[in-house]
């Protein structure tokens, strides 16, 4: 029901991922039920069908780039809307059953982009162990507990869960990687704008039109909204026909993003509107300011004057 918090939080699992990390800094996931799923579309699908309020789904990492099976779940199926974004410093440790010199290592368990993220810092610290590719940072964890594997690549939340002891913390490559989560839930009023918002879209362009990409960026462009992020998925029709996730800077309810809504509308094949919601505040950068003549009180004010004109004034 519109306007009532979630109780029921699905998550991708298995426990002890940065998933269910992410998911416990939302407020209400504190007093609410939380449920690990085994993969994107069924974290989805269980939100479509009524067996959850709302689901923490990974949408990007600033090594990695974008998670393509969140965007073509959300892009596809019953709409689903993003109420939230949480965006999570990804900190790995090295883990084991024990205490342990590292190079008495032999086989550390890694998903594949944990593996990558954390290459560099492995075959310096732990030069004599082979890396072995597992489903998830939990999954990793799991497998250093039970003894398969002498250490584990994986979230500190993962190490506590299994009770692991931490050899290394921060063994990332990269200090400053990050990964964006979403919080889905089923179509409802977006939450009120806070000045510093974004709206996510999925956009299929007119293939038979010349410049149709073009068309898009120009009507958000002369409405002064900025373009935070823009990725294409292959819409699974045929070889070039694409859909267009945008991240826009703004609000539904402001007055330029709900012109910019309107345009988009009449010049695509189709627009799905995926939310607007706060921006996180670990974002490094504040949202531009907008030029002369763009701002809110702008359009409004333009709106008003033609207003006028139509009701008879002079302006």
């Amino acid at each position: 029901m519109p306007g009532v918090p979630p109780t029921r939080f699905v998550f991708l699992g298995p426990e002890g991922t940065f998933s269910e990390q992410a998911l416990k800094s939302v407020p209400a996931a504190d007093r609410g039920v939380l449920t690990a799923a085994r993969s994107v579309p069924e974290c989805l699908d269980a939100v479509r069908g009524g067996d959850a309020d709302a689901a923490l789904v990974p949408l990007e990492n600033s090594i990695g780039g974008q998670v393509g099976v969140t965007l073509d779940e959300l892009a596809g199926g019953e709409p689903l809307m993003i109420t939230r974004e949480v965006v999570l410093p990804v900190q790995f440790v090295l883990a084991a059953r024990d205490a342990r010199p590292l190079d008495a290592i032999r086989s550390i368990a890694a998903h594949p982009q944990a593996g990558i993220q954390c290459r560099d810092w492995l075959r310096t610290h732990t030069p004599g162990a082979s890396v072995v590719d597992v489903l998830s940072n939990a999954t990793a964890a799991i497998g250093a507990a039970e003894g398969e594997f002498d250490a584990a690549v994986c979230a500190q939340i993962g190490a506590e869960r299994y009770r692991l002891h931490i050899l290394a913390k921060d063994i990332a490559d990269n200090p400053d990687a990050m990964t964006r989560f979403a919080l889905v839930s089923r179509p409802g009023p977006p939450p009120p704008p806070t000045g510093d918002d974004l709206t996510t879209l999925a956009v299929y362009i007119s293939h038979d039109r010349v410049g149709a990409l073009l068309a898009v960026l120009t009507e958000l462009s002369v409405r002064g909204i900025n373009l935070t992020r823009i990725e294409s998925r292959p819409t699974g029709e045929r070889l070039g026909r694409y859909v267009f996730f945008l991240d826009c800077g703004g609000h539904v309810a402001d007055l330029q993003m709900g012109e910019a809504l309107q345009a988009l509308r009449r010049i695509c094949a189709d627009v799905r509107f995926l939310g607007s919601y706060p921006r996180a505040d670990i974002h490094a950068e504040p949202p531009p300011r907008p030029a002369p003549g763009l701002s809110d009180a702008d359009f409004a004010d333009a709106a008003a004057w033609l207003r006028r004109i139509r009701g008879g004034e002079t302006g």
